[in-house]
């Protein structure tokens, strides 16, 4: 069995989740200004850290963007994304004003995908509205390194329009009570984001940073690859080094010009996030997450730890039981 590419081992240790809460059919002129994510992220995903938003236009035309930066036109078959979830603007036509799109949300909250229709009567725009939750370390690895709106076409291979297409059948389904319905669209919604992250790093320009860059690189993205299928493994420099197949000096200059910081740091902070997941997720105690996450003793996790998140493991583990976010960073 080959190895999974560093992409597909990075997304098994973090935590996505995906809902579709808008399919809108607007006709010219129309415009929404919404507000930043972190406005309604209490409210729809009370566990994650970060809400990503994202546009997919499925017939017509759209303009995006973030107040005070550059406009991105959209088509049909383009995703737009918002990987810290920024206060934006999306509207097609001569718009004289922009509706609060914050006026949806006590619909959104109601459960299942709102229903929008209307607009001036002229040409028609056809999209669906989504969000990812994620987690701290899917902050440190797929948006590092992101513009805070970027737009990709997913209707370039057959993977793509198969997601698009099966995401507008269940959007717009006229028996939306139907048993199943949102646990698809949920699944569908994280389908759309990695489809989104495989296109954007596909065509990445040679000279990017940031994690996805560093994925494509067929040095480092070995490396990356092997520490995420073992974040527990006494890895050093070397070890890394031949596991990309080229010298020590070569690869640490890569990896630190890529992601900005040193293999053995970024290795350390793999650890920390598998130990706060066996934290959140068994009743191990804190000597055995210490030992399953590649620590020789708890004294040193626990120093670690502390260090990544502000808080002893202890009080992490009993304020993410309840309910509570630990404080980001």
């Amino acid at each position: 069995m080959s190895e999974p590419d560093p992409l597909s081992a990075a997304l098994r240790s973090v935590r996505l989740s995906g809902a579709i809460f808008l399919d809108a059919e607007l006709s010219a002129p129309w415009g929404f200004a919404s507000p930043p994510s972190s406005a309604g992220a209490h409210l729809l995903a009370p566990s994650a850290e970060q809400l990503i938003l994202f546009h997919l236009l499925v017939e017509g035309e759209a303009t995006a963007r973030i107040p005070g930066q550059g406009a991105v036109a959209l088509e049909a078959g383009d995703i737009a994304v918002l990987p810290r979830g920024d206060a934006h603007e999306l509207w097609n036509g001569r718009v004289t004003e922009l509706v609060d799109s914050s006026a949806l949300l006590p619909k959104i909250l109601e459960g299942g995908v709102v229903s929008e229709r209307g607009g001036g009567g002229g040409r028609m725009t056809k999209f669906i509205c989504g969000y990812i939750g994620c987690d701290r370390q899917a902050q440190r690895l797929f948006l590092a390194g992101l513009p805070p709106l970027f737009k990709v076409n997913i209707r370039g291979d057959a993977s793509g329009a198969w997601i698009e297409n099966t995401i507008r059948h269940l959007a717009s389904e006229r028996e939306p009570a139907l048993a199943g319905r949102s646990a698809l669209l949920a699944t569908l919604a994280e389908a759309l984001f990695i489809e989104t992250l495989r296109r954007y790093m596909a065509e990445l320009p040679r000279q990017r940073k940031g994690w996805l860059a560093a994925a494509r690189d067929s040095a480092v993205g070995r490396a990356l690859g092997a520490i995420h299928r073992e974040p527990a493994r006494a890895w050093t420099v070397a070890a890394l080094a031949q596991q990309a197949g080229v010298s020590r000096t070569v690869f640490a200059e890569r990896f630190t010009r890529l992601l900005g910081e040193t293999p053995l740091t970024y290795v350390s902070h793999c650890r920390m996030q598998l130990g706060a997941r066996l934290l959140e997720t068994t009743d191990d105690t804190v000597l055995q997450v210490a030992l399953n996450a590649g620590y020789e003793s708890e004294a040193a996790f626990n120093r670690a730890f502390k260090r990544e998140f502000e808080l002893p493991p202890a009080r992490y583990r009993s304020q993410r039981r309840a309910g509570d976010r630990a404080p980001a960073r």
